[in-house]
């Protein structure tokens, strides 16, 4: 329930409160700003320098530099307004809040500035500072154009790393949900798998006792049991190695092979190289019980099973081949074979589950990425 509701909560604003605004000033606002004031003042100083110019060129610098302070501490509750007016709207309100916030700024850069300017004398005139309200109105006006387009460039980055942020909460959570959705869908397999094979077992068992085949019966007894400790073991991994799947199939199939005796002939064709690749775990036995049920049972004198395993490139094909009798035209997924699709829609973006009729029987196929463990 804790996880569901984790996926659930929407994505937060990276600027949420005071204690976060802080933080992130030092990571996403000082550092841009200090680059910017760092550039724009050298830039200053050396353009100056060249065209011949004589300055207080140390003053100079230190004033150019230090007037891009105001948007480096403004910058944060840019943010906040942000976060509580979005743009872009439709209302007027927000437009109106941020012209006025971005106003505020300009009229704040352009008093420190102009005070930097008139204290210092970067300029070095002769006949000292220009007066500080002609500094301010100079510095208020010529810059109207500029503080707008700063003020929207921090609007821009905002909205881009808000998107992204997003975006990646967005496919966080859809992986979560894939991986509960498989793992819900894993554990209604196992679910499915125990009661009616283990009723057919029994069953099976019981029949061996009653022919006085003890030995047999012991033995049945012994592989269900060590299938249903694989079954019911309590794991969460969704893959195992392709081996650990043949192995769990080679169990299940000597329990069935007790229960049709002659009937059911099994072949296991897998080349030694491919039993280090991952598949979902239990992603065949459905195939196989599918086989069993709908094909080898359905004919008085059984029939061959065989699985397979292929690798072609990047990709993994799994195959079960019974000669029972062919599909008919219209057919529908049981529990199995639809948990089976669901659970590799989940797990991989380009896997696929077919069932088709081939001149010999009927063929189920799952295609996958390969991928060693």
């Amino acid at each position: 329930m804790d996880s569901l509701q984790t996926i659930a909560r929407p994505p937060v604003f990276p600027y949420d409160c005071a204690m976060t605004i802080s933080a992130k000033t030092l990571r996403y606002v000082a550092y841009p700003w200090l680059a910017l004031a760092l550039f724009d003042a050298t830039q200053t100083v050396v353009s100056m320098k060249a065209m011949g110019m004589e300055h207080a060129w140390a003053t100079l610098f230190a004033v150019t530099f230090a007037s891009w302070a105001v948007w480096a501490v403004f910058t944060p509750m840019a943010l906040v307004l942000l976060q509580r007016f979005p743009l872009p709207s439709r209302a007027a309100a927000p437009w109106l809040v941020h012209s006025a916030a971005c106003l505020l700024i300009g009229v704040v850069w352009a008093t420190w500035a102009a005070a930097l300017e008139h204290t210092t004398n970067p300029f070095a005139y002769p006949h000292g500072a220009d007066p500080f309200m002609p500094l301010l109105r100079s510095k208020l006006l010529n810059n109207l154009v500029g503080d707008v387009i700063l003020y929207g460039a921090i609007v821009a980055v905002a909205i881009t790393i808000d998107a992204q942020h997003r975006l990646l909460r967005q496919r966080e959570a859809s992986a979560r949900l894939s991986e509960l959705l498989a793992q819900a869908q894993l554990a209604a397999l196992r679910l499915q798998i125990e009661p009616h094979f283990i009723l057919n077992a029994l069953n099976a068992v019981t029949g061996l006792i009653r022919e006085k085949k003890d030995g047999d019966a012991i033995a049945m007894i012994a592989s269900l049991g060590d299938l249903l400790r694989r079954v019911t073991e309590r794991s969460d991994r969704q893959f195992v190695a392709l081996e650990d799947e043949v192995d769990f199939l080679r169990k299940y199939l000597d329990i069935q092979q007790m229960r049709f005796a002659e009937r059911l002939r099994c072949r296991i064709d897998i080349p030694a190289p491919l039993m280090k690749a991952q598949v979902p775990d239990f992603i065949m036995q459905p195939l196989v019980e599918n086989a069993i049920k709908h094909g080898i049972a359905k004919r008085a004198k059984g029939g061959e099973l065989r699985v397979t395993a292929e690798r072609e490139g990047g990709l993994l094909t799994l195959s079960v081949m019974n000669d029972g009798p062919l599909l008919p035209e219209q057919i529908r997924d049981g529990v199995g074979l639809s948990n089976t699709r669901q659970r590799l829609q989940a797990l991989y973006a380009d896997a696929a589950l077919t069932l088709r009729n081939q001149a010999s029987g009927v063929l189920a196929t799952i295609t996958l990425p390969y991928c060693e463990t």
